[in-house]
């Protein structure tokens, strides 16, 4: 593996990338400045944070590199959604893909992003609020919604370096 490229938006998909960086020993650069430092169709890592199911920058780093393993960040609890995003970002299923649970806060966001994820707020947080059969993971979900939250840790990358070390 020659490096962990990565899309962040608020930071998460930037800190997991760092810590996955640090455990694995690779280098860690964004897509941006990828383009200038691995060269093309180097064997890499792709991390990116989901919007609407997509992967941003997926397609991008898989034109550019031979994508080994993908990682998701969103909302989700980690390992969670990982059918409907394999379909919604067409990954090959011999591409190992990992989706981890990143931070959340809409301040952190930008312009539209903040406009649709206040929106998205106030319309599922108050269906979760109102219901009364709520999963652990909707009560997570809830929580962030509501009061922000940090989820980002080494623990939640330990499926993608049992993975990685599984290689060697």
């Amino acid at each position: 593996m020659k490096a962990i490229i990565y899309t962040s938006n608020t930071g998460s998909t930037a800190e997991y990338a760092q810590l996955l960086g640090k455990e694995l020993n690779l280098p860690v650069h964004s897509l941006q400045q990828a383009k200038n430092k691995v060269p093309a169709g180097s064997e890499i890592i792709y991390l990116g944070w989901i919007m609407a199911g997509g992967i941003k920058g997926y397609k991008e780093a898989a034109k550019l590199y031979k994508v080994r393993a993908v990682c998701g960040v969103g909302m989700g609890q980690t390992g969670t959604q990982l059918k409907e995003i394999r379909d919604k970002n067409v990954i090959p299923k011999r591409i190992p893909l990992f989706t981890l649970q990143g931070n959340f806060d809409v301040k952190k966001l930008h312009g539209a992003y903040r406009f649709m994820m206040n929106v998205m707020v106030k319309i599922a947080g108050k269906g979760l609020a109102n219901k009364t059969d709520r999963t652990p993971e909707e009560d997570d979900m809830l929580d962030m919604m509501v009061n922000g939250g940090k989820r980002v840790s080494l623990q939640n990358l330990k499926a993608v370096t049992e993975w990685y070390k599984s290689l060697n």
